[in-house]
């Protein structure tokens, strides 16, 4: 029983679980949009593309731990911060074995591509489309031949697969229609969650470029990768303003303007410390709250578009996004009151 509890363990600190929060938030915005716009919801169709999703998302973590240990990448790296860089660590602290770990992966991919299949079945061939990219882009993402990452181009397929995709597959589930407002309106969380990536890179970047594993951050080097953070992070809320001022998305969704102060506090940081991996901290967790929160408030636009001003269903939406703003808002907090240390596995 002890050895099961062990394992069980060990499986929860590999998956990374809080990180499954990109999920979360593009497959939330595009059944808003369908709600919406189309005024359709289905509740069954609304939680099979939510597990999916998490079922590619978790298959990506896995796979990518596997194979960063194959190339020698997470043994390596001596400057990791958990839980945002580095991975999971399970194999190389003897939690978990490789075969293990690939395994576990497969078995998710497996899960995923099963759901992907009735959805197919249920709402459209469109759906295998979007699966497919999502699988090949998540399980190459660092295994060879493709090693996407190590072409340079990984941080933009986590954007566009976990922003973009995601919430047009979410909104095409609901409605069976392809329109080009799930693609704007996701474009905030589409550079939001590159940016996530993008950062925590920046404490791996000795042992990436070690091993080969050549990201934008060890192409640029961290001093002129700030350049690329700071254009992902502001043109995360400059495509905000735009998608208002075009038409295209609710005035509401303006709201997502309100992390501001906190993006610029990011950057800022960001700028100061791009090459004290330790001291960095405050500014990846940063990123990861203002995506959550923008990503949110874009709904909370969209809901608001939906229902009248003062109504219930307005008061319940704020109140969902209070109780979203102050767990983050603790998890900021720690951060840092920890000065700069890694947080705790």
């Amino acid at each position: 029983m002890t050895q099961m509890k062990r394992k069980l363990q060990s499986w929860l600190v590999e998956l990374r679980a809080p990180f499954l929060t990109a999920t979360f938030v593009s497959i939330i915005l595009g059944t808003a949009i369908a709600w919406t716009r189309n005024n359709v919801f289905n509740m069954e169709y609304f939680l099979l593309a939510l597990i999916g999703g998490v079922f590619l998302h978790l298959g990506t973590n896995v796979v990518n731990d596997y194979y960063d240990h194959r190339s020698g990448n997470d043994e390596v790296n001596k400057e990791f911060v958990r839980p945002f860089s580095g991975g999971s660590r399970t194999i190389q602290s003897g939690l978990l074995k490789p075969r293990e770990v690939l395994s576990g992966a497969l078995v998710f991919y497996t899960l995923a591509t099963l759901i992907g299949f009735y959805l197919a079945w249920a709402r459209g061939p469109f759906v295998l489309v979007l699966g497919l990219i999502g699988l090949v882009s998540g399980f190459f993402y660092t295994a060879p031949p493709l090693n996407w990452v190590s072409r340079g181009v990984g941080e933009a397929l986590v954007g566009v697969n976990f922003g973009a995709l995601m919430t047009l597959g979410a909104y095409y589930v609901q409605t069976q229609q392809l329109p080009l407002e799930p693609l704007v309106a996701s474009l905030p969380i589409s550079l939001l969650i590159a940016a996530v990536l993008y950062i925590n890179e920046f404490p791996d970047y000795a042992a990436d470029k070690t091993v080969g594993k050549n990201t934008v951050v060890v192409r640029l080097g961290r001093g002129k990768a700030v350049y690329g953070y700071m254009f992902l992070v502001v043109g995360a809320y400059v495509s905000v303003v735009l998608s208002v001022v075009l038409g295209i998305t609710p005035v509401y969704t303006l709201l997502a303007l309100i992390p501001v102060p906190l993006a610029l506090e990011a950057l800022r940081h960001t700028s100061r410390f791009h090459s004290e991996s330790f001291s960095l901290v405050p500014a990846n967790a940063t990123t990861i709250i203002i995506h959550l929160l923008t990503s949110l408030l874009v709904s909370l636009g969209y809901l608001l578009a939906r229902f009248e001003l003062l109504s219930l269903g307005y008061l319940i939406a704020m109140a969902f996004v209070g109780l979203c703003f102050l767990f983050t808002t603790r998890f900021y907090v720690q951060i840092w009151k920890s000065k700069g240390k890694p947080l705790p596995s």
